[in-house]
């Protein structure tokens, strides 16, 4: 079972469960509050036991089930002698508090089409990632003979197509970790627009050869948009004045540009392992959803804003392994 998902339920379980016991007994409140923090400052393995109780041969045991102790939170919340049945609002009334475990999985249920969704956009990402790593390395395919002719026509027409091919890049994902979008908060995504921007602005890029990266070539990303832009006269005096200097600025930001998205894509780095954590927590729901909604109450369905919505259905379509 992945920590990933033991810690998002232990959120779960710790942020809504813990208002209302405030609301209603705050001294008891604060000792579940200390229980819980104290438990989660352990290892993974202990989160799940401060939650579920002790694990049987069988895997992860929830509160009233063979092979598992009742853990005291769950206690807290009166769930060690088992499962009366829902009513019919979709309440656990055996629960010391049927609303809490209610909204609970309330918060479950949206957090399954999250994650869902967050796993094909961020599929998607590491896809375009790998097709900037492409652009990046066309772009310093250079050919002595035909590239560095008398007017640089032939690098012009390649640094518009770096350029079309960034924007591009951009239109696509930049709202998507804006705030309500379907990757907001997720380092991974975050962290890859980031470096690939940095990278392009990268002022040492031909530092050898008196220039300052690919703005002394003409091209430059808008601090408003993200977007790329290519001055075709600014590349044409750089280039009139210091051929070869054009020559290495190109060439080395090629290398360095393909690099970083490499390494975005690497094994176990950014992009890979956030799509590890995530198909851990989407196979732990998938696994134990039912038993939870048993346990704690059916929830209200998840509602998914119209970017989460197309991100879930691309989810749909993506292959099963």
């Amino acid at each position: 079972m992945s920590p990933f998902s033991v810690l998002s339920l232990a959120g779960n379980l710790f942020g809504l469960a813990s208002a209302t016991w405030k609301a209603a007994a705050p001294a008891e409140a604060d000792s579940f509050q200390a229980l819980l923090a104290e438990r989660l400052r352990g290892s993974p393995e202990d989160a799940t036991t401060a939650l579920f109780g002790q694990s049987g041969a069988g895997g992860l045991p929830f509160a009233g089930t063979p092979g598992g102790a009742a853990s005291p939170l769950l206690a807290r919340l009166g769930t060690g002698g088992g499962v009366a049945g829902l009513s019919s609002p979709g309440r656990n009334l055996s629960l010391a508090d049927p609303e809490s475990g209610y909204r609970m999985m309330s918060r479950i249920n949206q957090r399954d089409v999250t994650y869902r969704a967050q796993f094909a956009e961020l599929s998607a990402m590491q896809a375009a990632v790998a097709t900037m790593q492409q652009a990046g390395k066309t772009l310093g395919e250079i050919d002595a003979a035909s590239d560095a002719g008398s007017d640089g026509a032939t690098l012009k027409a390649k640094l518009q197509t770096f350029a079309s091919r960034y924007n591009e890049w951009i239109g696509r994902f930049a709202e998507t970790i804006e705030q309500g979008g379907v990757l907001d908060g997720t380092q991974a995504a975050e962290v890859s627009l980031y470096e690939l921007e940095k990278s392009v602005e990268n002022p040492f890029n031909g530092g050898m050869r008196g220039l300052h990266g690919l703005r002394d070539l003409g091209f430059t990303i808008d601090q408003t948009s993200n977007l790329a832009h290519f001055d075709p006269a600014t590349f044409d005096a750089a280039f009139q004045r210091n051929r070869q200097g054009v020559l290495d600025t190109i060439g080395e930001f090629s290398a360095n540009f393909a690099k970083s998205a490499s390494l975005l894509n690497a094994s176990d780095n950014f992009i890979p392992r956030q799509l590890n954590n995530l198909d851990g927590a989407i196979d732990y729901l998938t696994d134990n959803l039912s038993s939870l909604r048993s346990e704690f109450g059916r929830g209200d369905p998840a509602r998914p804003t119209p970017q989460i919505a197309r991100a879930l259905a691309a989810y749909q379509q993506l292959p099963k392994v």
